[in-house]
C-alpha cells in the first residue's frame, strides 16, 4: 500500500465526509492535531481511532505540539497546563540534578495524556538557543540561552516523553533561535557566521543527532545560501544537517502554509523535495490546500520510506511509572497550574 508521503490536519473535532474520503485516497504518513481539533478525551480519542482505521495502519503517526507554555494544544478543563521549557532551565541552573529528575518526570506525565488519546509524536524538544535581539517567537519556548545546557535538558525531556511511548521531533533544524522575525508571518534572514553557527545553533541538534524526526526552519542562513530558507535550501539540509550536524533520520518540513515560504503550495512541496526534504507537513486543516499538497507530494519511496519506517520502529510501549510521584514533582518546583 503506497503511503503518501505528507503529513496533515484536519477541521475539527470530528472528520466529515470530504475528510474522509482524502484520507482514504491520499493515505498521508500522519496527522497532525490542534486547538481546533480538541475537546474531550473522548472525541479526540475517538478521531484518531477513525484517522487510522481509515488509512489501514494502526502505528499511522498522530502528530501534536504540546511543548507546554504558551504552545499546548491540550489543555483546561481536561488536561494539566505545563510549564514553558525555559523553566526547566531557569531551575538547572540553581540546581541541575533537580531539574534533570523534574524534566524527565513532568514530560513522563505529558506523554500519558497523549498516549491515553491515541497521539504518538510530539512535536518537541526545541533546540533552538536564542541570542539576544531574536524575535519571542522562540522566547520562553527555549530550554537555555546556551547550547550545551539546551542539550542536557532537551535529552532528559525526550527520554521522559519515550518512557510514555510518545516520539520526539526536534527542531526547528537547523536552528531557529538568532531569527529577528516570525517564519508564520515573514522570512527571517540570519547572517551570521558558519562559525558561530556550527558552534552555537547547529550544537543541539549535533548532540540528539540519533533521534528520529527533525523539523525545518523556515529560515535563510546566508553563510550557507543567500536567498533560500533552510526548507527550500539543499546547501542547508545536504551540508549544515546531514554532514555537519549527522542527523540522518527522517526530515519533515514546518507548516508549509507559513508565510514565510513563497510560491504556490505545488512549488513549495517541490522545492523541499529537491532540498532534500523526506516529509511535507501541512497544518492549517484547509481540504483544497490538502489536495494540492498531497498531489506534489507523491508517496513516500527510497531513503524516505526507510528513514519514516526507522522512526517508527523507535516507538516501544509506555514504561510503567509512579504518577503520583510526578505530580508531586510537578507540585514542589511550583510548576503545576490549573
Amino acid at each position: 500500500m503506497s503511503v503518501g508521503a505528507l503529513i496533515c490536519g484536519c477541521a475539527g473535532t470530528t472528520l466529515n465526509d470530504n475528510e474522509r474520503d482524502f484520507f482514504k485516497q491520499a493515505n498521508p504518513w500522519g496527522l497532525i492535531l490542534f486547538a481546533r481539533n480538541v475537546e474531550s478525551p473522548a472525541k479526540l480519542r475517538a478521531l484518531t481511532d477513525e484517522f487510522r482505521s481509515i488509512v489501514g495502519r494502526s502505528q499511522a503517526p498522530v502528530l501534536i505540539d504540546q511543548e507546554g507554555g504558551r504552545v499546548q494544544r491540550m489543555g483546561a478543563p481536561h488536561w494539566r497546563k505545563y510549564p514553558p521549557a525555559s523553566r526547566f532551565g531557569e531551575l538547572y541552573a540553581h540546581d541541575c540534578l533537580t531539574a534533570l529528575s523534574a524534566i524527565r518526570q513532568i514530560n513522563r506525565l505529558l506523554a500519558e495524556d497523549l498516549y491515553d488519546v491515541g497521539i504518538t509524536v510530539d512535536c518537541v524538544p526545541v533546540l533552538d538557543v536564542p541570542q539576544p535581539g531574536s524575535h519571542d517567537v522562540i522566547g520562553d519556548r527555549a530550554y537555555a540561552t546556551e547550547p550545551a545546557s539546551v542539550s542536557i535538558l532537551a535529552r532528559a525531556a525526550v527520554a521522559g516523553l519515550m518512557d510514555g511511548g510518545v516520539l520526539p521531533v526536534v527542531k526547528h533544524i537547523p536552528g531557529h533561535g538568532r531569527a529577528r522575525s516570525d517564519s508564520h508571518l515573514e522570512l527571517p534572514v540570519v547572517e551570521a557566521s558558519l562559525n558561530e553557527l556550527r558552534s552555537v545553533d547547529f550544537a543541539p541538534f549535533a548532540a540528539l543527532a540519533d533521534l528520529p524526526m527533525a523539523m525545518t526552519a523556515h529560515v535563510v542562513y546566508t553563510a550557507m545560501d543567500k536567498s533560500q530558507p533552510a526548507t527550500h535550501s539543499q546547501k542547508v539540509i545536504c551540508k549544515a544537517v546531514r554532514q555537519a550536524i549527522k542527523f540522518d533520520g527522517l526530515i519533515m518540513t514546518d507548516d508549509l502554509s507559513m508565510k514565510a515560504l513563497s510560491g504556490t503550495l505545488a512549488e513549495k512541496v517541490k522545492r523541499a523535495q529537491a532540498a532534500g526534504c523526506d516529509m511535507m507537513l501541512h497544518c492549517n486543516g484547509d481540504l483544497d490546500e490538502m489536495q494540492q499538497v498531497a498531489e506534489a507530494s507523491g508517496t513516500l519511496s527510497g531513503p524516505a520510506l526507510e528513514r519514516a519506517s526507522l522512526a517508527l520502529a523507535c516507538a516501544r510501549p509506555p514504561k510503567p511509572f509512579d504518577r503520583v510521584a510526578a505530580l508531586d514533582v510537578l507540585r514542589q518546583i511550583d510548576l503545576e497550574s490549573v
